[in-house]
C-alpha cells in the first residue's frame, strides 16, 4: 500500500519497492519478527545496503493505523545528487564551490533549517551520510520552507571518502567546532571550501576532524556552551558569504 507521503507498507508491497529502483529512504521492520517474508526483506535490504531499523511494533503503529504487517519503507521524495558532478559544475561555472557537510545530524527541524539557511545563503550542495542522518520526508519538507526542492542534496555512503575526494579536487575542509581556539572570522571563505557540522549530542566524528585542514568555533559571550546546530550553520553560511560578497 502506499499513501501520498511516500510510505509503503505491508510485506508484498515492500518487497516489490526494494527490488525496483525506486530511492528507499529508509526501511522500519518490526523487532523480533519469525516471518519469512519478512527475513527475506531484510536479507535484500543487506544486499542492496538499504538503510533499516529494527523498531517496535508500537512504532510502526504511530506511522500508520494500517496492516502494515510488521514492515514501513519510505520512499525518496528527492533525487539524490551525485558530488563530483556537482564539484565540476560549479567549476566550470567559474564559482569557488561551497558545500555542507552534516555528520550525524538526525533532527528533521535542525536538517530542514540547516536547507533553508543553505538556499538562502547560496550553498552548492548539502552533504549527508547513507545512515544516521535525518529522514528527509515530509516534515523535512515543511521545515526547510520548500528549500529541499532547490538545494542539492548528495547522499554518501562514506563521508571519509568523501572527503578525501574534495581535498582532491581542491577545497579546503573546515570543521565548525567548540574544539577550537580559531574563531569563523579568522579562516578564509573565499577559495572552494567544504565546512562541516556535527551532531549537537556528539558534534564531528573524530575521524572527520582528522581529516579538516582548519577547525573554527563561534565566540560565545553568553553562559551556554554552544548554539542550536542549524543557528551555527546560518551563522558561519553567513560569514562565509560576507567575504565572497567583499
Amino acid at each position: 500500500m502506499n499513501n501520498n507521503k511516500g510510505i509503503v507498507f505491508g510485506t508484498r508491497p515492500v518487497l516489490e519497492v526494494i527490488k525496483s529502483e525506486k530511492e528507499i529512504e529508509k526501511i522500519f521492520i518490526q523487532k523480533n519478527t519469525k516471518r519469512d517474508i519478512l527475513f527475506s526483506i531484510i536479507s535484500l535490504c543487506k544486499k542492496k545496503n538499504v538503510n533499516m531499523s529494527f523498531v517496535p511494533k508500537e512504532k510502526l503503529n504511530r506511522i500508520t493505523k494500517k496492516n502494515h504487517q510488521g514492515v514501513i519503507c519510505y520512499i525518496s521524495q528527492i533525487v539524490y545528487q551525485p558530488i563530483d558532478r556537482i564539484i565540476q559544475s560549479c567549476f566550470e561555472k567559474g564559482k569557488e564551490p561551497l558545500i555542507l557537510i552534516l555528520d550525524r545530524i538526525t533532527d528533521i527541524r535542525n536538517f530542514g533549517a540547516i536547507t533553508r539557511a543553505g538556499d538562502c545563503l547560496g550553498v552548492d550542495a548539502i552533504i549527508i551520510p547513507s545512515t544516521g542522518s535525518a529522514l528527509i520526508s515530509s516534515d523535512a519538507f515543511k521545515t526547510s520552507s520548500g528549500a529541499l526542492h532547490h538545494v542539492p542534496i548528495c547522499k554518501e555512503k562514506n563521508l571519509i571518502n568523501t572527503i578525501r575526494y574534495l581535498k582532491n579536487s581542491g577545497l579546503k575542509i573546515v570543521c565548525c567546532t567548540e574544539k577550537s581556539d580559531k574563531e569563523i572570522y579568522m579562516c578564509n571563505y573565499k577559495i572552494p571550501t567544504a565546512i562541516i557540522l556535527g551532531s549537537e549530542e556528539n558534534g564531528i566524528s573524530s575521524d572527520l576532524l582528522k581529516l579538516s585542514d582548519e577547525k573554527v568555533k563561534i565566540p560565545m559571550l553568553g553562559k551556554l556552551e554552544s548554539l542550536n546546530v542549524s543557528s551555527s550553520a546560518s551563522v558561519v553560511l553567513y560569514e562565509a558569504v560576507r567575504q565572497r560578497l567583499n
